[in-house]
């Protein structure tokens, strides 16, 4: 694209960055699905610019090229889940016999990846109170080599002053990277405030449509690390399919219209639960009762999210009954697509559980907030 990518508005970017159609006679206005794994070399024998899909592909170069311009990053390097782009930081962050710093309320997959894989390598891993920033500074040992910050932390919506964090992290030459998945590049922009990586499944808000598997691996600036990430992604092979960031800059087109909308509606339902008398507790940065909410204020200029957790009055039962009893909304694992969502999170938290019996986590989607809340209302009774 001609334009300088950086002054244009984010609804302007979304659409017309990546997006365009190179060698092509038929001057398309969305670009093609290149599917060939192959590509032919130049008459003269050398290499073109795509040479084997697992290394580079037009539709994932176009794909990347927008997330970055979304996130104003160096960089954008795409995974074929969420959990690879995970894997490739940790991969190339944490040397063996390092140390890592997470949070003790994060995605359980993040908590499994290092318990199940990196501690054979002699990774260790502190779970720790991130509002707490006393306590994780004295948590950094002399071999810690990255803190793994994820704000709103899921399922409890945790908020983590980023600055602070970062400013901990510089003294002592840590790396720092962030999981803004729940937030989204519109509500909060880590590497703004410093942060040297920033992971998002696309699967979820990028995508909005619950169609598409994928993750993105942002980078602050261009450094060896951030080049030898690129090359993990390159020789390890976790990338995904052409048509898979096809779908994705597509779906792209309409993110900064769908999130705003989420968060409104997400906000109205929250404050409805916060004040019914069937819930114990609503986890949600925008209510002025959360207990980080000025953190959450002063950062997440965007809006507060949408997602937020409650806690059900009575047992685990009592909550799964309730969700049974919702219709628009469905029980399914997952987030950020444009359908609502609900999910009991202790039952897919694997062999070790930390949510509560009685959490619900809500996704909300686009539909109208009205029906949303009569589909709770008449779950409640």
């Amino acid at each position: 694209m001609k334009s300088n990518n950086k002054k244009l508005h984010l609804q302007t970017k979304v659409i017309h960055v990546g997006n365009e159609v190179s060698n092509s006679s038929s001057r398309d206005i969305t670009q093609p699905i290149h599917l060939s794994t192959t590509f032919e070399r130049n008459e003269d024998g050398t290499m073109g610019d795509y040479v084997y899909t697992r290394a580079d592909n037009p539709n994932r170069k176009l794909v990347e090229q927008k997330i970055a311009a979304i996130e104003n990053a160096a960089e954008a390097i795409s995974f074929s889940s969420g959990m690879a782009a995970i894997n490739a930081l940790f991969e190339n962050l944490l040397a063996p016999n390092s140390h890592i710093i997470i949070p003790n309320d994060c995605y359980h997959g993040t908590r499994a990846l290092l318990h199940k894989f990196f501690t054979q390598k002699g990774v260790t891993f502190s779970e720790v109170e991130m509002t707490d920033l006393t306590l994780i500074e004295n948590t950094v040992e002399t071999n810690t080599k990255l803190i793994w910050i994820e704000t709103p932390s899921n399922p409890q919506l945790k908020i983590t002053d980023i600055e602070a964090v970062v400013n901990i992290a510089a003294a002592k030459k840590i790396s720092v990277a962030c999981d803004n998945t729940f937030a989204t590049s519109i509500i909060q922009n880590p590497l703004a405030m410093g942060v040297d990586f920033v992971m998002h499944s696309s699967t979820k808000f990028f995508s909005g449509h619950s169609d598409i598997l994928g993750g993105i691996v942002l980078a602050k600036t261009i450094t060896e690390k951030s080049t030898q990430i690129r090359e993990y992604q390159k020789i390890a092979g976790a990338v995904p399919a052409p048509f898979d960031c096809w779908l994705l800059n597509r779906s792209l087109a309409t993110f900064a219209i769908r999130v705003p909308l989420q968060n409104a509606n997400a906000m109205a339902i929250a404050n409805y639960l916060h004040a019914h008398s069937k819930i114990d507790q609503v986890f949600y940065p925008g209510l002025i009762s959360h207990k980080n909410h000025d953190i959450a204020t002063k950062q997440m200029i965007g809006g507060f999210g949408s997602i937020f957790s409650v806690l059900i009055k009575g047992s685990e039962k009592d909550a799964l009954q309730f969700a049974s009893k919702l219709n628009l909304i469905k029980h399914a694992t997952s987030l950020g697509g444009v359908e609502s969502l609900v999910e009991h999170r202790r039952s897919v938290e694997g062999d070790n559980p930390i949510s509560p019996v009685n959490l619900l986590r809500f996704s909300i989607g686009i539909e109208h907030v009205d029906d949303l809340i009569n589909d709770i209302e008449q779950a409640l009774v």
